[in-house]
């Protein structure tokens, strides 16, 4: 009987783009894990440790011999860049001597933990293989990011981009639509465009936030002036949010299966047509494919 030769620690999360990726686990869970709107790590077994260097080893020596080449590495779990630099470097070395035909590797990351890591220790990374960070950004508005407890704030994520885009890395923002509920929509919509303009990420996506274990616990932090958008709320959030946004070749998507409507599209080259696909789900609501609900359960 086939056996995986990496033993996960479960639930395991990647990026959609990383379907095809090996996941390598350099770290168990989240070194931040207090976000009020998440629930990926909140489970005892994923408490957050770094692993060993000799276990991360042993995996990647076991899936080379399993597997063979992989061009393609994700390092899990939540925040790998948490990691020294000089452990990031060796891991990086190792996976590189096990797969010669290795085109990229990539991890999530949390603006808080490349404050401690220089443009230059950046760059000696992305010459050692790395090649794209995932930065959950959720918003630019402070207000919204002090309620939800996302422990960043429109300074600490404007740093941390532009210190991808100086070291030349590659950056893919994620944005929740609807976290600042109704009362602050407005705001939420308008300062996380201008922090996008700010620092020009070169892949943006949009998910609507999402509670499967319930809002309680989000609700406990946000306060008791949180109202969920409606759908119409939602469509008139992000088509505030692409108004305001100045963007000069940045890919973008809205295809997560949180989303009722599918957008995608290059910025600002596709910025007037997807505007006329946001406002016609508006106006005209069947004359668009939306997302039924029973589809959009995560």
């Amino acid at each position: 009987m086939y056996s995986f030769p990496i033993d996960y620690v479960e639930p395991v999360f990647r990026p959609p783009s990383e379907a095809r990726s090996l996941i390598l686990p350099v770290t168990n869970g989240c070194s931040w894990n207090q976000c009020t709107f998440c629930e990926m790590y909140t489970q005892p077994q994923k408490k957050f440790r770094a692993r060993k260097d000799d276990d991360i080893r042993q995996d990647i020596e076991r899936a080379a011999s399993a597997i063979g080449d992989v061009r393609r590495v994700f390092l899990a779990d939540g925040d790998a860049m948490v990691l020294p630099t000089r452990r990031l470097l060796g891991i990086l070395g190792e996976l590189r001597q096990a797969f010669p035909g290795l085109q990229r590797v990539s991890s999530y990351c949390l603006p808080r933990n490349l404050a401690r890591k220089s443009v230059e220790e950046l760059a000696e990374l992305r010459e050692a293989g790395l090649g794209i960070l995932y930065v959950g950004m959720e918003s630019g508005d402070d207000e919204v990011l002090r309620r939800v407890n996302k422990g960043e704030s429109y300074e600490s994520t404007r740093s941390a981009l532009e210190k991808i885009r100086q070291a030349g890395l590659t950056s893919s923002v994620m944005v929740l639509n609807g976290l600042g509920g109704m009362i602050l929509s407005r705001q939420h919509a308008v300062n996380t465009a201008r922090l996008c303009n700010e620092t020009q990420p070169d892949y943006l996506s949009t998910l609507v936030v999402s509670f499967p274990q319930g809002e309680a616990r989000f609700r406990a932090g946000f306060g008791d002036d949180f109202e969920p958008l409606t759908q119409p709320g939602l469509f008139e959030e992000i088509r505030l949010f692409l108004e305001h946004l100045e963007l000069e070749k940045t890919v973008f998507r809205s295809d997560h299966a949180s989303n009722y409507l599918v957008l995608k599209g290059v910025l600002g080259r596709d910025k007037t047509r997807l505007l006329q696909e946001v406002n016609l789900a508006l106006t005209s609501p069947g004359a668009v494919p939306l997302r039924p609900e029973w589809m959009r359960g995560l």
